[in-house]
């Protein structure tokens, strides 16, 4: 016998309501999806969430407001008018014979540096991958230039690169003159072939690390096949590496927009007559020496936009290749 209730008919939402558990399910959705899967995660992350806002996100932001104020350090406790300027700072920045000079600088830098830096340190992984002897220590030497303090390198460098130094007595009539890093055209070129050097070690790294996740059926199948060395090396290493080539590349540009250590040491500030200066150099020796923070802070605005389009460029062209 039929009972009452399941004769009478279900009620349905009113037309754009959504029914309970449609309802929870979206909640559920934009909670995963605003949290995601593991809620705790945003628990543990917090405090180093924090600690970025704190120490980049604020000074960005800043930085920002600087760059359209006329702004000067005054002493504690004074009260100096800042007034806006809208973008007067940047106007001047990209009219600043010397600031795109340093722009020069860093490019010539980057075309030396990323190439070098991607090519030698997946060529050495590859052979530090392999069973060879002494292959920890290799692997050590390779990685204890990056863990030394720079201070430390540089003083090698002077020595070997000075006017007097090996490297020159070596060359002979070879070498340039004047000496590698009081030389207009080599200095820029001497700083990102040292810079090269001192940071293979944990690119070396990267590549060991991602050498452990490819196939070596594929390396036996390809030697199977008669595939050379370099065959191998073409077809299976650099594909099975290709997502760290990419974080490699990335990283070199951002060591090359934040380039400072080593041009304000090797060569004393950016000489000879600018030719080694970097963009952070200006902006230290603008912003802090000439106490002008406001056309520095214009500087690095520029100088962060730039490193985004070109990490923006190259994402965009990976995925294309993909």
């Amino acid at each position: 016998m039929t009972s009452i209730a399941s004769r009478r008919p279900k009620l349905s939402p009113p037309e754009g309501e959504l029914a309970p558990g449609a309802r929870q399910a979206r909640t559920q959705r934009l909670v995963r999806a605003a949290l995601g899967r593991h809620p705790i995660g945003m628990l543990f992350s917090a405090p180093y969430a924090f600690f970025i806002a704190l120490l980049f996100a604020y000074p960005l932001g800043l930085a920002v407001w600087i760059s359209f104020h006329r702004y000067f350090f005054a002493a504690p406790g004074v009260s100096v008018p800042r007034p806006y300027v809208g973008l007067a700072n940047y106007e001047a920045v990209l009219e600043d014979p010397a600031v795109r000079q340093a722009f020069l600088n860093i490019a010539i830098f980057m075309v030396i540096n990323v190439p070098l830096t991607v090519i030698l340190s997946l060529l050495l992984a590859t052979a530090l991958n392999a069973v060879i002897p002494f292959r920890a220590f290799f692997r050590t030497s390779f990685f204890v230039p990056y863990v030394t303090a720079s201070v430390a390198t540089v003083g090698v460098w002077l020595f070997m690169f000075s006017s007097g130094g090996i490297v020159t007595n070596v060359l002979g009539p070879l070498a340039p003159h004047p000496s590698w890093l009081i030389n207009e055209q080599w200095a820029m070129p001497t700083i990102a072939i040292y810079v090269t050097w001192k940071g293979l070690g944990i690119f070396i790294l990267l590549y060991l690390a991602a050498l452990q996740s490819v196939p070596k059926e594929l390396y036996e199948a390809a030697e199977v096949d008669g595939a050379s060395w370099w065959h191998r090396f073409r077809s299976v290493t650099v594909p099975g590496v290709r997502q760290v080539t990419t974080l490699v590349t990335l990283l070199a540009v951002i060591t090359g927009a934040n380039l400072f250590t080593e041009p304000y040491l090797l060569t004393g500030g950016g000489s000879p007559n600018g030719k080694s200066t970097s963009p952070v150099l200006q902006i230290y020796e603008t912003g802090i020496e000439q106490n002008h923070p406001d056309f520095a802070s214009a500087l690095g605005v520029i100088l962060v936009v730039g490193v985004l389009l070109i990490v923006g460029i190259q994402q965009l062209v990976q995925r294309r290749q993909a």
